[in-house]
């Protein structure tokens, strides 16, 4: 069994832990705490060595508190591993801040893990009860202080794009990169890792870094993480437009796909004059921009989550002759589930790419196909109180806004169940009546949802006869994602690619109702509906 003992951060008393059955020659995590602000966590076989190299530190010495987690069924991967999980969910507890740099955090598998996981809990339930933490687990995980901490454990192929872009930054002789990734590859999780991780690192802690966020939302969400974070500041977080008022070494671009080309947007006369501002004409771009801030640009993309004719085209991203990294690994579907969760992504591509073939089954991800709306909104809200919050509604833009002058009015009628757009356009996934809302793609584009209740509106249709997905954009009510847009084929791409992000939103599952009668045939034609009502405990 696992046992937290507390001993004095002070060298004068460091004979103690000599003494002690765990102190040398086997392997133990540890706090080193003031436990009111700051803590430091590690791993170590000699708590005894490692303690007196502490106290040289200047920051850790300033520390009062040492606690000894220790088992007599630990080896070096289970201290590791609950090494790891500590300095990711203390972070997100929010209550003291880490002194830890975020480095050398990986995912890795071990004989027994499940037994030490199930340990974790334990752990945690006695660092609660000592006032060290505050938050449970399940709160944690769906904290964005959790979702968005610079303190992730990466996958291998985050790990080596972040290995590879130190080395070039460090050399100072490449400027432009791009790393693709689909739903769910954990873009926005690794741009503000690379953030922190850009600060720590001796070559590059000396530049100006700045991350910008395309979507208010999202922005205003990071920069609520990057308070909380020692080392960050929310100053770091900024929009495309901010980029003028500094000169960066380092510009580092979350959701790229989101930049602004001017077309279709609010605030002409703001745009021309950023253009002005750096020497460009009217045709000048956020990209544009960007470029012109900047020393070294990382761009986070995806060209099939551009959703409006406002997007920097990707025709913009090739001329960048930029270095190309690729992020594969899926950490959002299926809560990181590997191969299923890259099958469903896949799956969903080719049900919009008329490309799916036969029947496909998920297991442990929960993908169901309603015929009745009002049995999906309840199933949404059952999900939303089981797993403590973030499960949403969502749709395409396919009814208008009337609530928006008028808040008793409602927008969205299926079948006599009647619903509401989202109420307010920043946070909307934590807003307190979001559960009771439908949220458009500008609301939830770069978040991760629990579970995700999909409408499909009839601003998109099947023909059965002719194997063939069509768009009716007299259904589509997104001015801002129409007006221009004098190809079909181009408002088809947009629409066809919010119904593939919003249905790549859920970690757990996602539940579909398509109003179009014969596009909900075609999708239940290809699916097992899958119906999994097992609540993964505390989401570990």
């Amino acid at each position: 069994m696992s046992k937290i003992k507390l001993f004095p951060f002070d060298k004068e008393k460091f004979s103690n832990l000599k003494e002690y059955n765990f102190g040398k020659n086997w392997p133990v995590v540890y706090l080193i705490t003031d436990g009111s602000k700051e803590i430091y966590i590690g791993e170590t076989t000699s708590m005894y060595s490692r303690a007196h190299q502490h106290f040289e530190n200047q920051e850790r010495k300033k520390l009062k508190d040492l606690y000894v987690i220790s088992d007599e069924e630990y080896n070096k991967s289970a201290a590791l591993d609950i090494e790891s999980m500590l300095i990711q969910y203390i972070s997100g507890d929010g209550k003291l801040k880490l002194q830890n740099g975020n480095k050398g955090l990986l995912n890795h598998n071990y004989f027994d893990r499940d037994k030490y996981r199930a340990k974790f809990e334990t752990i945690w339930k006695q660092l609660t009860d000592l006032k060290i933490v505050h938050n449970p687990l399940v709160q944690i995980k769906n904290s964005d202080l959790f979702k968005y901490s610079p303190y992730k454990a990466l996958t291998e192929d985050q790990i080596n794009v972040v290995e590879k872009l130190l080395k070039e930054i460090s050399k100072g002789t490449k400027s432009n990169f791009i790393i693709n990734g689909g739903p769910g590859t954990g873009k926005t999780i690794l741009a503000i890792y690379l953030v922190k991780s850009l600060l720590e690192t001796e070559e590059t802690k000396h530049l100006k870094i700045g991350l910008v966020i395309p979507m208010t939302s999202l922005r205003e969400t990071v920069k609520k993480v990057f308070r909380s974070i020692k080392g960050l500041s929310a100053k770091m977080i900024i929009g495309p437009g901010d980029v003028v008022k500094e000169k960066y070494d380092i510009l580092i671009v979350d959701e790229s796909h989101r930049l602004k080309q001017r077309k279709n947007i609010v605030n002409y006369e703001s745009f021309d004059k950023t253009n002005k501002i750096l020497g460009l004409n009217n045709s000048g771009t956020e990209l544009d921009w960007i470029i012109k801030s900047s020393k070294h640009r990382i761009f986070f993309y995806d060209k099939n989550q551009s959703v409006r004719p406002s997007d920097v085209h990707e025709s913009q991203f090739i001329k960048l002759d930029a270095e190309q990294y690729e992020l594969k690994s899926q950490l959002r579907i299926a809560g990181g589930l590997g191969t299923e969760g890259e099958r469903y992504i896949k799956f969903i591509e080719n049900l919009f790419d008329l490309k799916q073939k036969g029947l496909e089954k998920f297991v442990s991800y929960e993908f169901k196909v309603f015929d009745d709306i009002k049995l999906m909104v309840d199933e949404v809200k059952k999900k939303d109180y089981a797993y403590k919050g973030l499960s949403r509604m969502v749709s395409g833009y396919a009814w208008p806004w009337s609530s928006k002058n008028d808040p008793s009015k409602h927008d969205i009628e299926i079948q006599g169940t009647k619903l509401f757009w989202n109420s307010v356009t920043t946070d909307w996934v934590n807003s307190r009546n979001a559960i009771n809302e439908v949220g458009c793609i500008h609301t939830v584009q770069g978040y991760d949802l629990n579970f995700a209740g999909v409408i499909i509106g009839p601003e998109i249709t099947y023909d059965k006869i002719k194997n063939k997905i069509s768009i009716r954009a007299e259904n589509y009510f997104d001015m801002n994602g129409r007006r221009g847009v004098e190809d079909p084929l181009e408002l088809e791409r947009y629409i066809i690619n919010i119904y593939k992000t919003l249905l790549t939103r859920g970690i757990y599952g996602t539940y579909v109702y398509i109003v179009d009668n014969d596009l909900r045939e075609y999708i239940k034609s290809h699916v097992v509906n899958s119906h999994n009502p097992i609540i993964v405990k505390n989401h570990i």
